[in-house]
C-alpha cells in the first residue's frame, strides 16, 4: 500500500466531506499516440502492448488499495505565518509531540482542527495567511481516500451517474442562492453538462473539446488516526 498526495478545489473538498464525490478524473500524461499496428501507447514503457483501460497501464495515482491524501487550501494560526510547513512540523517534534501538529483552519468549510491548544490564551487564535493546497504537508491533511478501482477512458465517455459521482451537485450548490439549494434532482441541468463546466473551470476553456484520455479513479473515504 502506497500513500500519494492529490489536490482538490474547495467545492470538491466539500463534496468529499459530504460523501457525494467518489470519483475523480485526471488527464493521462503523456496522451496515447498511434504507432505500428495502431496500438495506442505513450512514451512510458508501461503503456507498451496495453490497450487503454488495461490493468497493464501504470497509473501515477496508484492502484486499488493505495491511499490518496488530500491537499487543500489551509491556514495556520497568525503567529505561525512566518514559519514554513516543514519548520512548523519540526517545532512540534522538538516540543515533544509524537508527530507534527499545528492549529489549522481549512478554507473549504472553515473547520478548525480541534481546539487550538493554548493559542487562544496567547492571543494568537486568529487564522493567519492563506496557504495554497500545493504547499500542504501530509501531517496537515484531514482527508484520506482509498482507491477502489482505476481505469482509462476518453473524457466524453463519462455517464450521468459518473458525473454525479464527480460531485457536480456540490459545484451547483456553491453557485446557487441558499434557498435554491435543495436536493440535486430539483436542479434542472444535465449532470454531464455540469461536469463539462467543472472540467473547464479547472483545466481551462476548450479543454473539454480536446476529449483527452483520462485516469478514472474511484475511491472511498477512510478514517485515519487523528493527530
Amino acid at each position: 500500500m502506497t500513500d500519494r498526495p492529490i489536490l482538490f478545489s474547495g467545492p470538491m473538498v466539500r463534496a468529499l466531506l459530504a460523501g457525494t464525490k467518489t470519483q475523480t478524473r485526471r488527464v493521462v500524461k503523456p496522451q496515447p499516440r498511434r504507432v505500428d499496428g495502431g496500438v495506442p501507447f505513450g512514451d512510458a514503457p508501461a503503456w507498451a502492448h496495453a490497450e487503454p483501460g488495461s490493468a497493464m497501464m501504470r497509473c501515477p495515482y496508484g492502484k486499488p488499495g493505495d491511499r490518496l491524501w488530500v491537499k487543500e487550501t489551509w491556514r495556520t494560526a497568525r503567529s505561525l505565518d512566518n514559519k514554513s510547513p516543514n519548520a512548523i512540523g519540526e517545532m512540534c517534534i522538538d516540543a515533544g509531540y509524537r508527530k507534527p501538529w499545528a492549529p489549522l483552519t481549512y478554507e473549504a468549510d472553515g473547520h478548525r482542527n480541534t481546539e487550538w491548544r493554548g493559542f487562544e490564551m496567547a492571543g494568537d487564535a486568529e487564522p493567519g495567511k492563506t496557504r495554497v493546497s500545493i504547499h500542504m504537508p501530509r501531517w496537515a491533511s484531514r482527508i484520506t481516500l482509498e482507491i477502489t478501482s482505476v481505469r482509462v477512458e476518453r473524457l466524453h465517455d463519462i455517464s450521468e451517474a459518473d458525473a454525479l459521482a464527480e460531485g457536480v451537485a456540490q459545484a451547483v450548490r456553491d453557485r446557487l442562492p441558499v434557498q435554491q439549494c435543495g436536493e440535486y434532482d430539483t436542479i434542472d441541468a444535465d449532470p454531464v453538462e455540469l461536469y463539462q463546466d467543472l472540467w473547464e473551470s479547472i483545466n481551462g476553456p476548450g479543454s473539454w473539446d480536446d476529449n483527452p484520455w483520462v485516469w478514472v479513479l474511484e475511491f472511498r473515504r477512510i478514517d485515519v488516526e487523528a493527530a
